[in-house]
């Protein structure tokens, strides 16, 4: 996405971004899986910063936690619903600030500022390699030696998924360029007005291999839903039920989500890596 396109983007749909976490047919399981992960990976203290943090559902979360963070966003009205609730829960003097600006330029904080980078939202939308490489090369420089990365990544079988699924966005299938730029290259454009479009869609045997190039070294690649694709509803119907069940049930999702034989189906994918 240009950045004219994600800005509207985001402006048309910035309330249901603050509410996606906990819609139990979208983004519940992912938001708890991934907080079983940061709180698997994550120094017990620090300074973190949270970059295309949005509505700050997980700034809250870290800040809740005792750690000092800082929130960045290119979305001016997603900043402006995160300063809302960090306000309403009363954790504000645990986010240090909160920042409107491109996960490519970091200039903001200086180097080797951070003991952790959470980033689950930018390479959504970073089509170009080159941008992709410069908002990497910020990532790492602003964090401390040894200090963890969480990068969330958009899998290609997902945006190829949605495609089948929507029956007005089918058309771009019949397309053989547009099929060639999405499977071959991971660029996802979207013609219907108003849509995400201008995405890229990793594979995940690629994601180490570039990171590393920039001084990350893996520690895990985890699918963000684990196995609950498309039953992520009954999944938090049967746990929210059962209370004896839920704890083994995220244990089990954490633990079978690095599995390789569900990560190409993901829908995001969690990088988890140590600056060396």
């Amino acid at each position: 996405m240009t950045k004219d396109a994600v800005l509207d983007y985001y402006a048309a749909f910035a309330e249901r971004e603050w509410h996606r976490l906990t819609n139990p047919d979208d983004g519940a399981i992912e938001f708890e899986l991934t907080c079983a992960l940061l709180e698997k990976y994550l120094p017990p203290s620090g300074r973190i910063l949270h970059i295309g943090g949005g509505p700050g559902r997980y700034t809250i979360w870290l800040a809740q936690r005792g750690y000092q963070v800082v929130l960045a966003d290119l979305s001016p009205d997603l900043l402006a619903i995160a300063r809302r609730e960090i306000a309403n829960a009363s954790i504000a003097e645990r986010v240090e600030e909160i920042v409107e600006t491109d996960a490519c330029d970091l200039s903001h904080w200086s180097d080797a500022s951070f003991d952790a980078v959470v980033c689950l939202g930018p390479f959504y939308h970073l089509p170009e390699r080159i941008d992709r490489e410069r908002a990497v090369a910020e990532l790492v420089r602003v964090l401390r030696p040894k200090g963890i990365a969480f990068i969330a990544f958009m899998s290609r079988y997902a945006l190829l998924r949605r495609t089948l699924a929507i029956s007005d966005e089918r058309k771009h299938l019949a397309d053989s360029a547009w099929v060639n730029r999405l499977m071959e290259h991971g660029v996802f454009e979207n013609t219907i007005s108003g849509r995400f479009t201008h995405g890229y869609g990793a594979q995940p045997v690629e994601i180490s291999p570039f990171l590393s190039l920039y001084g990350l070294k893996e520690v895990s690649l985890n699918a963000a839903e684990g196995i609950t694709n498309n039953i992520e509803s009954a999944v938090m119907e049967a746990t929210n039920l059962d209370s004896s069940i839920r704890q083994l049930v995220l244990d089990m999702l954490v633990k079978t989500s690095s599995d390789p034989a569900i990560l190409g189906l993901a829908n995001h994918l969690i990088y988890i890596g140590k600056r060396i």
